[in-house]
């Protein structure tokens, strides 16, 4: 498992989560998805690239190509590099255009051959070096690809008699692998020369193993001390967030950032609290957990605590016995108990329900 590649699709991925991948599963170099067409940026390229080179991994990036002309290639590959440049790409890194979107326009070999020529040759003013992702289909029949250049998606890996395995710089073998963190279903490849694993002028030394694991015990030995002192609320909710939020190691501002999320970032959450004038919510990750601010304590709350004993939930709109249970990981009979009434009882938008 040599090389991965990442994207919006994945979420945010921190620089710890890049050392699992090097550590546990072996990946040498991660490829950062940049830009599509001629107007869209990946929201996490810059984060990416980052924690990549944090984690002490060769990165680089690629292109979600639309075009269907030369003068759309070299407009796309402009946009790419001024994207990747701002992004914090090094120079000498790899940044391929990924021309899966052709398959679906079915242009002629021709056509393509000329259009990633213009993309590639456009790219290279920007100090990056060139390649073309494609499946192996598509690389038998519809654009020329020789000896080992090309990053090749091809499942199995002989494609019309062509050994996809080992005559090309990249082979892709799976879209789905797993690892032990957030956000799973990877693209891998196998990596056949060292084209995606050197050029880079500025190499990033590893990330030292003892001063990563001391972080994620002091981080951990904060948040036992925060979670001890307080009582918290199941929630298992998707935050889209609309503003950069800061990623704390605790349920308060106090506490140390993990790093700074970014505006359009999509956030799994698995508990509520509120305190210290704030509703909080913790996020799960591979080593622990993140905890970040959604709003002051009097912001749209769907949790009240109230005392020291019990924590309530106050009732919505569309709201039954079921959701509620299940939200908060009770069985309906023992939510209703709780609260003095059986199931068969009719609840009301407003009404406050003893959940903990």
């Amino acid at each position: 498992m040599d090389m991965v590649d990442v994207s919006n699709n994945n979420g945010y991925m921190s620089a710890a989560e890049y050392v699992s991948m090097r550590n546990e599963f072996g990946v040498k170099a991660v490829t950062v998805k940049i830009s599509e067409g001629g107007t869209y940026k990946d929201p996490y390229a810059a984060s990416n690239i980052a924690n990549v080179q944090a984690a002490g991994l060769y990165v680089n990036g690629y292109h979600f190509a639309r075009y269907a002309t030369k003068a759309q290639a070299i407009a796309e590959a402009d946009f790419a590099g001024q994207t990747a440049k701002a992004a914090g790409l090094p120079v000498g890194a790899v940044l391929a255009t990924d021309v899966e979107s052709q398959e679906a326009n079915n242009q002629s070999k021709a056509t393509n051959d000329r259009n990633n020529a213009a993309f590639m040759k456009e790219i290279q003013k920007f100090g990056y070096r060139a390649d073309v992702y494609t499946s192996g289909s598509w690389a038998n029949n519809k654009m020329t690809i020789k000896g080992k250049t090309g990053w090749i998606a091809a499942y199995p890996y002989v494609v019309s008699g062509k050994n996809w395995y080992s005559s090309n710089h990249a082979w892709q073998w799976s879209s789905t692998a797993k690892f032990r963190i957030s956000y799973g279903g990877f693209d891998v490849s196998q990596l056949n020369s060292d084209y995606y694993t050197a050029g880079q002028k500025s190499k990033v030394k590893p990330t030292n193993k003892a001063a990563v694991k001391a972080n994620n015990q002091k981080a951990n030995k904060n948040t036992s001390k925060l979670v001890a002192s307080a009582k918290w609320v199941k929630e298992t909710k998707t935050y889209t967030l609309k503003t950069a939020v800061k990623l704390h190691t605790g349920a308060s501002t106090s506490s140390s950032v993990i790093t700074t999320l970014p505006a359009g970032t999509t956030v799994k959450t698995d508990q509520a609290i509120i305190q210290g004038g704030y509703r909080w919510a913790r996020q799960p990750r591979f080593n622990g957990y993140g905890y970040l601010a959604t709003g002051p304590a009097s912001n749209t709350l769907e949790y009240v605590k109230s005392g020291a004993t019990h924590t309530y939930y106050t009732v919505k709109y569309g709201d039954s016995w079921w959701t509620i249970a299940q939200r908060n990981g009770l069985s309906m009979t023992t939510l209703a108990s709780q609260n003095g009434k059986s199931i068969y009882t009719t609840i009301y938008p407003g009404q406050r329900l003893v959940v903990r």
